[in-house]
């Protein structure tokens, strides 16, 4: 069983001791930046008075060493800081990914799904920055302005002065830049949401000669998310330099009241030079902090934003491992919808499938079937009722464990960039050559595949770009067949194949029968379903009719008034039979010397409903 992933809070807790290291290093550190203004003070009282070599040499020597440990204190700290930022990716990437790719199932994303790592992104690189150096600095001022304090009471509330005005500036710098920053945000993932659903359509975009407009609705996007960045930087760019100016004058206004207190005789050259560079010194954190402040916004609001993704979609502790399903798949009045929607998809399913069984799910458009699909095979919970494999409910698997049972293949086909091996095995790491081999030779891919240019090892690109639709398709449908899963769930299966894959998609539903499988098939075209024994028939979310095959479909399809297509011809008193496989074009037909009959499809008959569920 993998690790499990730990949260953002834990991540602090486990940080804690990497936290009080730096914390102690920027002590130490903070101590040693007063090794400038000591020497300095030092270089005016006693060597030019004394006009001695010997004493500066040493002097030299002792501050040379102490800005040495300095630079090698602040590299430490800057080392630790990055493998903190570092650590945090490592331990929270693979929960925010999963909980990326579990989002779309729990609740509904708009926008921009890459967010979440875009927010770790921005946090790791925070940390490993100069923002939390500034952050832990800014403890320290107090102990600059006491010295102040020391040297003069003048100095000193001139610098606390100071102080305060530039701690005013970082406050109204993270109100100001508060909203602007997350503002930026949310335009910033309508912007990428765009860019990505034309990369995606890109056919489409080229062939319809939609470019210029997607092209104007992304600049749109565009323009907002720049105005709002633009205010973002503007304020804290506004207020960085406000506050670079004032340190500067500020630190002139040390000089001057020290020189003052020169002539006045109340303290030393010394003095008046080393309170100058003091007072730069005290400051010089918020002047730091403010010019970080817009990344110490982003990391917060990113971190804020995990933290309630994690908590949207964290996942039970792994059950306990159960034998695997060979008997029985029971749904029992149950129900489901989108992810993120309050109404029902589907409801009051009911059915059992034994051992063995094919059943074909037909009904016209939007009555539930892909629905039902979905939650047959747990990517759409249950909302109301169960669906059990020999008795377990699906939520008492665990999702890599009832992997391994299931084959599934959407309406929307997509391969992932890889080999044709990566995906047809699942991108097991582990996987036998002889599975995957096996796998496409129930398909009927294997020579398929063997005559593309690597064979297994082909490149199939990005989405399987490289592929026609219908060689997707079959690699598709190895993938949902490998390590013999005992349900298989074929949505719309043969949407793309020509009569060759048909044939292929036949003997793949009988032979996952044949070795004790489940088999539910969704099909508009009548060939899909030649190798089922039962079939359900769906309507407005609600099972109408459900027993054998050829009873089922003689009772509740008919031809609509005015389609071309018609029933087959049949053995008087026996009602009309759904066809074992589509009819072939009217070309292959005449190839044959046969003349081709219309055949029927869900698009040309309707379903009548209310006439109940067969027992």
């Amino acid at each position: 069983m993998p690790p499990t992933p730990k949260h953002p809070p834990s991540i602090l807790a486990a940080s804690r001791g990497a936290f009080l290291g730096v914390a102690l290093l920027s002590g130490l550190i903070n101590v040693l930046y007063l090794s400038g203004s000591v020497f300095m003070m030092e270089v005016y009282d006693r060597v030019l008075p004394s006009r001695s070599i010997p004493t500066l040499v040493g002097l030299s020597l002792i501050v040379g060493a102490l800005y040495l440990f300095q630079g090698v204190f602040e590299m430490i700290r800057g080392r630790i800081l990055a493998r903190v930022g570092a650590a945090v990716d490592e331990d929270l990437s693979q929960a925010v990914f999963q909980s990326q790719l579990a989002a779309p199932l729990r609740t509904r994303v708009d926008g921009d799904g890459q967010q979440p790592l875009r927010d770790l992104d921005q946090i790791r690189a925070f940390l490993a920055g100069g923002g939390p150096s500034a952050l832990f600095d800014l403890p320290w001022m107090p102990l600059y302005l006491v010295i102040c304090f020391a040297f003069h009471p003048w100095i000193g509330w001139l610098a606390v002065g100071g102080a305060a005005l530039l701690v005013t500036f970082t406050v109204l710098t993270d109100i100001l830049t508060r909203s602007a920053s997350k503002a930026a945000v949310g335009a910033a993932v309508a912007r990428n949401s765009i860019a990505e659903g034309a990369r995606r359509n890109a056919e489409v975009v080229h062939a319809m000669g939609m470019a210029k407009r997607i092209g104007n609705r992304w600049g749109e996007a565009n323009a907002q998310y720049l105005a709002h960045q633009q205010r973002a930087s503007d304020v804290a760019g506004g207020f960085g330099a406000a506050s670079k100016v004032f340190r500067m004058l500020l630190q002139s206004a040390v000089l001057a009241v020290g020189a003052y207190l020169v002539i006045d005789g109340r303290a030393t050259g010394g003095i008046m030079i080393a309170s100058s560079i003091l007072t730069s010194r005290a400051l010089a954190p918020v002047d730091l902090a403010i010019a970080n402040w817009k990344g110490f916004v982003s990391a917060r609001q990113g971190w804020r934003r995990l933290k309630d993704q994690l908590a949207k979609t964290a996942s039970a502790e792994e059950p306990l491992r159960l034998p695997a399903p060979r008997a029985l798949l029971s749904v029992e009045q149950a129900g489901t919808g989108a992810p993120g929607s309050q109404r029902f998809a589907i409801q009051d399913v009911a059915f059992q499938l034994q051992a063995g069984s094919g059943l074909g799910i037909i009904g016209p458009s939007a009555s539930g079937k892909s629905s039902l699909a979905r939650m047959i095979v747990g990517v759409w919970p249950t909302w109301r009722g169960k669906v059990r494999l020999d008795g377990a409910a699906l939520e008492q698997w665990g999702p890599e464990e009832l992997g391994r049972y299931i084959g599934y293949l959407p309406q929307d086909v997509e391969l992932f960039a890889g080999t044709v091996t990566h995906n047809i095995s699942r991108f097991d790491p582990q996987s036998d050559a002889e599975a995957v081999v096996a796998a496409a030779k129930a398909a009927n891919v294997h020579e398929m595949i063997l005559r593309l240019p690597e064979g297994y090892e082909t490149q199939v690109g990005d989405a399987g770009a490289a592929l026609s639709g219908g060689q997707r398709q079959r690699i598709a449908l190895a993938r949902a067949l490998y390590g013999d899963p005992f349900l298989v769930v074929l949505d719309e299966p043969n949407s793309n194949l020509d009569h060759e894959g048909e044939q292929a998609l036949t003997a793949a539903i009988q032979s996952v029968r044949a070795r004790g499988g489940i088999v539910v098939v969704i099909a508009h075209r009548p060939s899909a379903l030649a190798n089922v024994d039962l079939v359900l028939v769906m309507a407005e979310g609600k099972v109408q009719s459900l027993g054998p095959k050829e009873e089922i479909l003689g009772k509740v399809l008919r031809p609509v008034a005015g389609s071309p297509i018609a029933q087959p011809a049949s053995p008087a008193g026996e009602p009309a039979r759904w066809p074992g496989r589509r009819a072939e074009s009217a070309s292959s037909a005449s190839a044959a010397g046969t003349t081709a009959a219309a055949m029927p499809s869900v698009a040309g008959l309707k379903v009548t409903p209310g006439l109940g569920v067969a027992s």
